[in-house]
């Protein structure tokens, strides 16, 4: 067993997961695993070899409603057989003898998480290219979702999404930033005065970019979508601008943060979209605006991660965490994708 893992009771997580009758056979080691700047996910492997995937909320202060791992577990547990690839919900422990905060453990899928260069580097361009297209065909099956026989009908509000989003990630940047920046409250502004009109809701995954699935070794293709703590009920083509607004290309200006997509072979953002459209039938006139919005709300979620390891060095991935430069480039983006679709 290793010395010090972050963030767990390794003693007495072993012996929640030995009980849980998942088959683990203790001794258990933990391994922080990914590049996630917010839940902290670990790596479970028992003497067996056999493995499993554990989450838990950061460390430190958190902003309410934030980092809801019981409410990720539900979400999680509710897609199993909807055709939604995710893992399988295994356990969720609350109990103070156990863990300081909720604990969620499920199975362990066997995949390629590309977030990186180097991992985006080690596959054909055949294989960059099935795994971008195969992203906006796994959004699609998010949100064919039906949401009373998953019984997620009553996850959030139905109230509209657009307003939702902008009064949420207002307060959220009020209560994280750690300076001004006048370009993020001229954005605000800008979408508050565009937003438009939403014909639908449906389950959102509300962070859906390359690093939050596992895709297959062989073909690329999802075969789990991860990290469901901000899905929520809204306008799907908030997905789609979400991950418009995280997908690089290799002629961008400022790349942002996720540069994996930049390497030859996969897919631009346009193709990504009309795979979209083409698999769900949907209108993309409003596709400009949730594109602004995710790289807004994206500048804020940076922000957020900067002051969580400002406050608590232990929160930071290996990776490291964004720096001022990184995010105010991601408000540049931000403004230049708004214009560009027309936002006055």
């Amino acid at each position: 067993m290793s010395n010090v893992v972050v963030g767990l009771d390794e003693r007495a997580v072993t012996a929640w997961i030995a009980n849980l009758g998942v088959g683990a056979l203790a001794p258990l080691s933990f391994r922080r695993i990914g590049n996630g700047q917010s839940n902290l996910t670990y790596r479970v492997t028992d003497s067996s070899g056999s493995s499993w995937v554990l989450r838990r909320p950061p460390l430190g202060h958190l902003l309410a409603s934030a980092h809801d791992v019981a409410r990720e577990y539900r979400i999680i547990s509710a897609l199993q057989g909807t055709g939604v690839p995710v893992p399988k919900a295994l356990a969720l422990s609350e109990d103070p003898s156990v863990t300081d905060a909720p604990l969620m453990l499920m199975s362990n899928v066997d995949g390629i998480v590309v977030d990186s260069i180097g991992v985006a580097k080690q596959l054909t361009p055949a294989l960059r290219r099935a795994t971008g297209l195969s992203m906006p065909k796994a959004l699609a099956s998010i949100h064919r979702v039906d949401l009373e026989l998953a019984g997620l009908d009553d996850l959030a509000s139905r109230s509209p999404f657009a307003e939702r989003q902008l009064k949420r990630w207002t307060g959220q940047w009020e209560k994280s930033r750690t300076r001004e920046v006048p370009a993020i409250d001229e954005l605000t502004a800008l979408l508050t005065r565009s937003i438009p009109q939403q014909r639908e809701t449906t389950l959102v995954h509300g962070d859906f970019h390359l690093s939050n699935v596992i895709t297959s070794r062989e073909d690329g293709s999802v075969i789990a979508v991860v990290d469901w703590e901000l899905s929520t009920l809204g306008d799907p083509l908030a997905d789609v601008g979400a991950l418009l607004g995280y997908w690089a290309q290799a002629d961008d200006e400022v790349a942002g943060p996720f540069v994996a997509s930049t390497v030859d072979g996969f897919p631009t953002r346009d193709e990504l979209a009309e795979v979209y459209f083409t698999e769900t039938g949907r209108d993309p006139a409003a596709l400009g605006f949730w594109h602004a919005l995710s790289l807004w709300k994206l500048a804020i979620i940076a922000e957020g991660v900067l002051r969580r390891t400002l406050e608590d060095p232990r929160n930071t991935a290996e990776t490291g965490g964004p720096s001022l430069k990184n995010i105010d480039d991601i408000v540049e983006r931000a403004m230049a994708t708004a214009r560009d679709a027309g936002l006055r």
